[in-house]
């Protein structure tokens, strides 16, 4: 596949604080790359050396081949950029400011008013186009930093909390927004929504303390979750201890936790050893002892729980799809 950025042990000082130290990775064509990491992990600071905003003290940034500092004008071409609170011009209107950003992107004429109009149908701005952009609610303000980031219809998006502001329904239409155009582009977002990740993401990195601690597909940093393959079990009977302790010695399970029930119900969650399915191993027991189950379902695994724990160094770095890790 095309890589369209590559990011090479970059690092970043500021003084005696290391905002980014050592990252590296890819973005393919047709990627959605999600960025995680708790407050003050480096996410912005990455995103402003990727799109030159600031620059590096070691490492490089390449778009579409082309190095961020040594051929800058033709590196940013390709890139559209929806910065943290996108700095907007209050007095101007959305028609005004995306004329503005369109001539500086030298579009004129027939052209610029195409692209302005099919930006506006895809952000939804329409209803807002001639209103003062201080009298906007803070979705549209967000929406109108979508559109200057895409007007240009870039290869490459970096959308720093794309969704911020949002309605869920607008929340939805940015996120079917970005599957639409991620077909032929790369596209990174930062976001602290781990259902965004789920619902729009291809790739997800994680970073703490200004390194890359975690890179895959969502499915695949779930599986690294205690939840994976876990199974919760609702049983008709009073007697929850028995079920916990009969699950406990079941091969496979790491441990069960008893759960509130209702109505003379119990309720338990088994946990599998090292993410092994263990719900064929129930189910038999469940025949076997003529169990009368209300319940039964496994689970995938929690992304929450995976964050949680690679950021805090309870789990070890994630960092083994080497078709995406760049090795120096």
């Amino acid at each position: 596949m095309e890589t369209l950025v590559e990011v090479k042990n970059l690092r970043k000082y500021f003084e005696s604080i290391r905002a980014v130290d050592g990252v590296s990775f890819r973005v393919n064509r047709g990627e959605v790359l999600g960025f995680l990491g708790p407050n003050g992990a480096g996410k912005t600071t990455t995103m402003r050396i990727i799109t030159g905003f600031i620059d590096a003290d070691a490492g490089s940034v390449t778009i579409g081949g082309d190095d961020i500092v040594h051929a800058p004008v033709a590196a940013k071409r390709r890139v559209g950029y929806l910065p943290e609170g996108a700095p907007l011009y209050g007095d101007m209107t959305p028609r005004g400011f995306l004329s503005f950003v369109a001539e500086i992107r030298d579009f004129r004429g027939r052209e610029k008013d195409r692209r302005i109009g099919e930006t506006v149908e895809k952000t939804n701005l329409g209803s807002v186009f001639d209103q003062p952009i201080e009298t906007l609610s803070k979705g549209f303000k967000r929406r109108l930093g979508l559109a200057q980031a895409i007007l240009h219809d870039p290869e490459v998006l970096i959308l720093d909390e794309p969704t911020d502001g949002l309605d869920p329904n607008q929340k939805h239409e940015v996120r079917t927004l970005i599957q639409g155009m991620a077909v032929e582009k790369a596209i990174i977002l930062s976001t602290h929504i781990l259902e965004e990740v789920d619902s729009v993401c291809s790739r997800a990195i994680v970073i703490a303390e200004g390194r890359l601690v975690g890179d895959g597909a969502p499915a695949v940093l779930r599986t690294k979750s205690r939840w994976h393959n876990a199974v919760t079990l609702s049983v008709r009977t009073d007697d929850g201890e028995v079920i916990r302790s009969t699950l406990a010695k079941l091969p496979g399970v790491a441990s069960v936790d008893l759960m509130a029930g209702s109505n003379g119900s119990t309720r338990v969650i088994a946990y599998s050893k090292e993410g092994e399915s263990i719900l064929n191993t129930i189910n038999q027991m469940i025949r076997d002892r003529n169990w009368e189950t209300e319940e039964l379902y496994v689970e995938q695994g929690r992304l929450d729980d995976v964050f949680r724990a690679m950021t805090t160094g309870e789990l070890g770095s994630l960092t083994h799809d080497h078709h995406h890790k760049w090795n120096p």
